[in-house]
C-alpha cells in the first residue's frame, strides 16, 4: 500500500511539474511570437540606392512612422564624390510599427532655382508643427566641396515645407544637426563645423527660430561627425561618427561629456551589416506594455567596402557601384555598467504609436 501511495504522489508530483512545463512554454513562445527581429537591411532605396543619414519622426497626420535621408545618387556612374551631391531629402514610411518600409518620395525643400544639394536631416515636433534642419550647398560638386549651411523648415504635415532661414553661425561649412529641448524648455542644437577640425559646436533657441550661438566646442578632440544627443537611463547622450563606428559620450548636463567606448565599430553576420555603422539616429520609445523605455539606434552601411573609407576610383575617376551603394540597419541600444552596448543580432524591434 505504501509503494502504491508513493508511486501515486510521485504521478502527481511529475504531472503537475509536466503542466508547469507545458505552460512555461506556451508563455515562451508567446514571447517568441510576439517578437519582431529587424529585417536587415532595414532599408535601401529603390530609385538611387544611396540612403544614408536617416532620422525617424512619427507622422501625427499619416499615424505612421516616417524615416527622412539623404538619398544619394549611388546608382549614378560619374566623378569622385559626384553621387553624393545633387541629392534630395528622401522618404520612407512604416505603417506596422517599423516592421516594414515603403520608399514615399523626396521633399521638395527648393529655396533657389538649379539643381541643389541637401544632406543629413534632423526633425523635431513642436507647438504643432515640424521643424526640419538640414545642410544645404548650392551647386553639386564633383569634389568634396562647397559652402554648407544649416537651413530651417516647418511643415504641418512633413510634405509641404516652408523655408524660414539659414542659422546664424558665422562658420561657412557646417552639417549634421541634433536637436535636444532642455528641462527648461529651451533648445539646443549641435552640428559639425569643418572648419573647425570637424568638432561638435553648439547653438540655443527659446523657439526654434532665434539662435544664439557658442564659440567653445561642445565636443571637441579629434575630428568627428553626425552627433546625435538624447536622454535615456537616467542620463543624456551624444554619439559622433568616427568613420570607424561611433563614439559614446555620457553627460548629467548636456554641458560637460564623459568620453566612452565606440559602437557599431564591428561588422555582424546580417546581410549588408558591414563594415561598421555610420552617422544615423536614435529613437527612445515605451516598450510593447508601456512600462520601460527602449533605445533603438538607425544607422547606415556601406556593404561594398574593407572599411568605412576605403574603395579605390577607376581609370575613369569614378567609383564602383559596390563602394557607393548604402543601407540603412538598426541595432537596439543597452545600458550597462554605466556605458551603452549595442545589440545588432537578437533584439526586439518595435515601434509604437506616438500620442
Amino acid at each position: 500500500m505504501r509503494k502504491c501511495l508513493q508511486t501515486l504522489g510521485l504521478f502527481f508530483v511529475l504531472a503537475i511539474a509536466f503542466q508547469a512545463t507545458d505552460e512555461f512554454c506556451l508563455l515562451a513562445n508567446a514571447a517568441d511570437e510576439q517578437k519582431t527581429i529587424a529585417p536587415a537591411p532595414l532599408f535601401r532605396d529603390p530609385i538611387y540606392d544611396g540612403a544614408a543619414d536617416p532620422v525617424l519622426i512619427w507622422n501625427h497626420e499619416e499615424e505612421s512612422w516616417w524615416m527622412l535621408y539623404t538619398a544619394r545618387r549611388a546608382n549614378a556612374d560619374a566623378p569622385d564624390v559626384s553621387y553624393c551631391y545633387g541629392c534630395n531629402i528622401g522618404v520612407a514610411s512604416s505603417r506596422d510599427n517599423g516592421k516594414t518600409w515603403v520608399y514615399r518620395g523626396e521633399l521638395d525643400l527648393a529655396i533657389e532655382p538649379g539643381r541643389n544639394t541637401f544632406w543629413a536631416p534632423d526633425v523635431v515636433y513642436y507647438q504643432g508643427k515640424y521643424h526640419l534642419f538640414v545642410a544645404y550647398i548650392q551647386g553639386a560638386y564633383s569634389h568634396w566641396g562647397g559652402n554648407k549651411r544649416l537651413a530651417h523648415y516647418t511643415s504641418s504635415n512633413l510634405w509641404d515645407w516652408k523655408f524660414e532661414n539659414f542659422l546664424p553661425i558665422s562658420s561657412t561649412s557646417v552639417i549634421d544637426a541634433t536637436l535636444l529641448q532642455m528641462p527648461d524648455g529651451n533648445w539646443w542644437l549641435w552640428y559639425k563645423d569643418e572648419n573647425r577640425g570637424s568638432v561638435t559646436m553648439k547653438a540655443e533657441s527659446r523657439d526654434l527660430m532665434e539662435w544664439k550661438t557658442n564659440d567653445q566646442p561642445a565636443i571637441g578632440g579629434r575630428g568627428h561627425e553626425g552627433p546625435k544627443a538624447f536622454r535615456f537611463g537616467g542620463y543624456y547622450w551624444m554619439v559622433t561618427d568616427e568613420w570607424q563606428g561611433m563614439r559614446v559620450y555620457r553627460s548629467n548636463d548636456c554641458i560637460t561629456w564623459e568620453k566612452q567606448g565606440l559602437i557599431l565599430d564591428k561588422a555582424t553576420s546580417r546581410t549588408d551589416d558591414t563594415p561598421s555603422g555610420a552617422h544615423g539616429d536614435v529613437v527612445v520609445v515605451e516598450d510593447r506594455e508601456g512600462k520601460n523605455k527602449r533605445a533603438y539606434v538607425i544607422y547606415f552601411t556601406h556593404p561594398g567596402r574593407e572599411t568605412h573609407s576605403s574603395g579605390s576610383m577607376d581609370e575613369n575617376g569614378v567609383y564602383p557601384y559596390s563602394i557607393r551603394r548604402s543601407s540603412i540597419q538598426v541595432g537596439e541600444l543597452r545600458l550597462k555598467n554605466g556605458t551603452l552596448e549595442c545589440e545588432r543580432e537578437n533584439f526586439d524591434f518595435y515601434l509604437p504609436a506616438q500620442k
